[in-house]
């Protein structure tokens, strides 16, 4: 991705403010209200679905070990994101680098999806892809899709203080009833959430 001289600041600040963020919101969950918890219904899934579903769980396998993840980049980000009534995404560990390189590759999410357990560790539950939509506009004429499934957009001005972006959950590690596809997962709780997780 290339960034004019005017616009690098503008990025690392952003970068720079999303660490901050995600430090100042690990001490409680939080509520993401993003499409109301709308989800196609459980259905059964193609095989170009199932395809990538095997991509991303023989791309993260690794990740199954927190400390794998931690090792690669990827740092907690806005503590537990929970839905209310829809339920929760969970935790986000998110490699900036990944983010802010303009890319998408299924082999390389930019977020790894887990759940808090009461137990005092965590869980992998999927991944997340995630490209700024100018990035990926500046050199595409149609919006981003994995496997046939097509991202969401979040416009700006948003909660994570990011410019609009595209994203793409993919539960691979963790069945979800609303979809495999969906941002919201009813079967995620942020009940045993705890900010000392590192």
């Amino acid at each position: 991705m290339k960034i004019g001289r005017l616009a690098r600041p503008l990025v690392c600040s952003v970068a720079a403010g999303l660490m901050l963020a995600g430090s100042a919101w690990v001490a409680s969950a939080q509520s993401h209200d993003d499409h109301a918890g709308q989800a196609a219904p459980a259905r059964k899934p193609s095989p170009q679905e199932n395809a990538l579903v095997k991509l991303v769980r023989d791309s993260t396998e690794r990740f199954r070990d927190l400390s794998a993840a931690t090792a690669e980049g990827y740092g907690l980000m806005f503590g537990c994101v929970s839905g209310g009534e829809f339920g929760a995404m969970g935790l986000h560990y998110v490699n900036g680098a990944l983010v802010f390189d303009g890319e998408l590759d299924a082999t390389r999410p930019e977020i790894v999806l887990y759940e808090p357990l009461r137990s005092g560790g965590v869980r992998l539950t999927g991944a997340d892809y995630l490209v700024l939509k100018s990035d990926w506009d500046a050199k595409h004429a149609s919006p981003p899709e994995l496997g046939g499934q097509l991202f969401h957009l979040f416009e700006a001005p948003n909660r994570f203080g990011l410019p609009a972006f595209y994203t793409l959950h993919v539960w691979a590690w963790k069945e979800n009833p609303k979809g495999t596809f969906g941002n919201w997962n009813p079967d995620v709780s942020c009940d045993a959430f705890n900010p000392r997780v590192p």
